[in-house]
């Protein structure tokens, strides 16, 4: 009797520790997932505050068949892998894709151009051709980065029927040729002898004023491109552009030819002491821009005579820019003039300045020309 007491009790006591350690054991499961739970509810909860404050929608992804990698060492990484929970204020803003350099042949060039001068033009058609051109006749090529900044100056006066031309086919051939440029009318006022050359002076030192060109074009009003592969922008020797003329039959009527069209770096023009102003009426200052360059050690340089065709509009000689009788003398002694005689002694005064759609207008007085020696 008494050994089947103490059996039942040594029964009692090993299923109460049986059941103790079951107890235990459950206990321990229990915490352990419950760590573990409260961890992964800390990823997902971040994975997904991440995806729903990315707006690029973007998916990451965990490598868990890496070789000698546990589970802790997933968890330990998690952190690193997480997309960050920062405000978006915080963030830093992406950067704009920078505008590539424009091409040194742009691709939407034409070619040989038909040129005609029958069509009747008025300035507001004019307009509406070129509504890119911001005011003061200024365009800036929007798909890439031009390498020159272009001033393209205009001695001007009483010819607004062939500046409408001008402007008319200029502006899409400057536009295709992606040039970043401004035009610039320098008109004289009054009826005293023209002066081209000190005209260009002043529209050299007026587009400055203006804007930081680093490029200046020379262009009379009534001479237009044929081939928009003339590209209007300077190169390393002072350029020549209207090699040949339809009133030359296409040719360069002599080697030391420079009129018409032509374009200097800032630098270039500043060697040469800019242009003379001393050359009333018509011609020879040209000649005498040809032998600056060529004194200061430089070349002409010229496009193909295939591509450097222009056609000129058919005018009668104006008034008060009679043939200068000087103009030969004075082409003979450019060497001993050019130092005191050019940009470096230019006097002007500016009476109006003002900008229109399609170009900048500055109107100015040069004075007057010397009285002519008396010949007896």
């Amino acid at each position: 009797m008494t050994r089947l007491m103490l059996g039942r009790t040594l029964e009692r006591i090993c299923k109460a520790v049986l059941l103790l350690c079951l107890v235990h054991f459950l206990i321990m499961v229990f915490l352990y997932f419950d760590v573990y739970s409260q961890r992964f509810d800390q990823i997902f909860s971040r994975f997904n505050n991440g995806r729903n404050a990315s707006r690029a929608g973007h998916h990451y992804y965990y490598n868990l068949s890496r070789p000698n990698a546990t589970f802790a060492s997933y968890m330990a990484t998690a952190d690193q892998l997480l997309p960050s929970t920062h405000p978006e204020g915080n963030r830093t803003p992406p950067t704009a894709k920078p505008i590539p350099p424009c091409p040194e042949i742009p691709p939407g060039l034409v070619g040989r151009l038909l040129i005609e001068f029958a069509s009747q033009l008025t300035m507001e058609r004019v307009q509406k051709e070129n509504p890119n051109v911001t005011e003061g006749g200024r365009y800036t090529p929007k798909d890439c980065r031009a390498k020159q900044k272009v001033a393209i100056i205009i001695p001007f006066r009483h010819r607004e029927n062939h500046l409408k031309y001008w402007l008319h086919y200029l502006h899409p051939i400057l536009r295709r040729q992606k040039i970043h440029y401004g035009i610039y009318i320098i008109t004289q006022l009054g009826e005293d002898t023209f002066n081209r050359a000190k005209l260009l002076n002043v529209g050299y030192t007026e587009a400055l004023k203006d804007a930081e060109y680093d490029c200046f074009i020379f262009s009379d009003v009534d001479l237009i491109p044929m081939d928009d592969r003339n590209l209007y922008h300077c190169y390393d020797q002072p350029r020549h552009f209207a090699i040949a003329m339809d009133k030359f039959g296409f040719r360069l009527p002599y080697a030391g030819y420079f009129g018409g069209v032509s374009g200097l770096s800032k630098k270039q023009f500043l060697k040469i002491n800019g242009f003379p102003n001393e050359y009333w009426g018509w011609g020879g200052e040209d000649d005498d821009i040809y032998n600056r360059i060529t004194l200061n050690g430089m070349k002409v340089s010229r496009p193909d005579v295939r591509i450097g065709r222009y056609r000129m509009i058919k005018h009668e000689r104006d008034k008060h820019n009679e043939p200068n009788p000087q103009r030969f003398n004075k082409i003979q002694n450019t060497k001993n003039t050019m130092k005191r005689d050019g940009i470096s002694t230019l006097t002007y005064r500016v009476v109006h300045f003002k900008k229109y759609p399609l170009y900048t207008n500055i109107s100015v007085e040069i004075g007057k020309p010397p009285p002519r020696p008396f010949r007896g």
